[in-house]
């Protein structure tokens, strides 16, 4: 089993909060012999999630390193590929890239990243560090 982002937690209570059951911890992809495991899935009631007929899966990226060019690439390629996974094995199940608050108003808000977003369609759930606000969804 992958070791779980350092925000996970974080990310996982506000989806309950925000009235999301987990029904996946994590959402198991396999691939030939291969696994794959992003990091939730939920529904609207079980982390895989579902919300009014939506299923979702979670990736969560703090962007923790020192390298914030480094982390979005990290993210870009971790959710292009999880994305190309989850098409196929579960084509219903929209996969959401969750990055703090923080980090959208950083890198995110930059050319290099609004380019990078906007021509990879990367949806979006933002969290707060502290967990105080609520999540905010961008598509």
């Amino acid at each position: 089993m992958p070791a779980r982002n350092i925000d996970h937690d974080v990310v996982r209570e506000a989806l309950v909060a925000d009235g999301w059951t987990i029904t996946a911890d994590p959402l198991t992809l396999r691939v030939g012999e291969r696994s794959l495991h992003i990091d939730l899935g939920a529904e609207r009631s079980p982390i895989a999630a579902e919300r009014a007929g939506e299923l979702i899966a979670v990736e969560i990226q703090s962007f923790s390193s020192p390298s914030p060019v480094a982390d979005l690439q990290q993210a870009l390629g971790q959710f292009t590929m999880y994305r190309s996974i989850l098409g196929r094995r579960q084509p219903g199940r929209t996969l959401f890239l969750a990055v703090p608050r923080v980090v959208y108003d950083g890198i995110l808000s930059e050319p290099l990243g609004e380019e990078v977003l906007a021509d990879a369609a990367i949806p979006l759930i933002l969290y707060d560090l502290d967990g105080r606000e609520g999540l905010r969804w961008i598509r």
